[in-house]
């Protein structure tokens, strides 16, 4: 840990030096003298401050459970997909994972619809179903979720292999902006 970063860090938890020095165990002139450099610390008095650092960022980290949509719509690879596609349309949904089982197996979307438009009163959720979205553990870092909805429509969550949750682009904007 480079000691002129603390106060950027600390900054960005949205701490004071008295919240800080409080969490860390040290005193609050200690860090506003490590922040002006006007001090060299002893190694003991810089673990402290690392481990609270450490502890308050995991802490303020949002986790999966607080984001994702907990009630989710699923298909059956033989449901008829004029249903799928009404059911989406009354949710106001535009993708549902579909399950065999335990295993999710495909997704049908908007875009996967569009592409079938023409068959789509006789054709079955396996007919017009697109590549299966990623699954992550509840305990996945939110970056990675984030980063995976760059290049998916939705990111699925499991706890203890069962699914638990979805989380879209929308999700996580309206976390960002609570």
């Amino acid at each position: 840990m480079e000691l002129q970063n603390i106060k950027k860090m600390r900054m960005a938890l949205g701490l004071t030096q008295h919240q800080f020095a409080k969490s860390a165990g040290v005193s609050q002139s200690l860090i506003a003298k490590i922040e002006s450099e006007r001090v060299d610390p002893t190694y003991s008095k810089v673990k402290k401050i690392e481990e609270a650092l450490q502890f308050l960022s995991s802490k303020k980290e949002t986790n999966l459970g607080e984001v994702m949509t907990k009630k989710i719509i699923t298909a059956n690879p033989s449901d008829k997909a004029a249903e799928i596609i009404k059911i989406m349309s009354s949710k106001n949904i535009s993708q549902v994972p579909v399950v065999e089982g335990d295993n999710v197996i495909g997704l049908i979307s908007e875009s996967s619809a569009l592409e079938h438009a023409e068959r789509l009163k006789q054709a079955m959720a396996v007919e017009i179903m697109g590549e299966a979205p990623p699954i992550v553990a509840i305990t996945t870092n939110i970056a990675v979720v984030s980063n995976l909805l760059k290049h998916y429509p939705i990111v699925l969550v499991k706890k203890k292999g069962v699914l638990a949750g979805i989380i879209t682009k929308s999700d996580l904007l309206r976390k960002a902006f609570a």
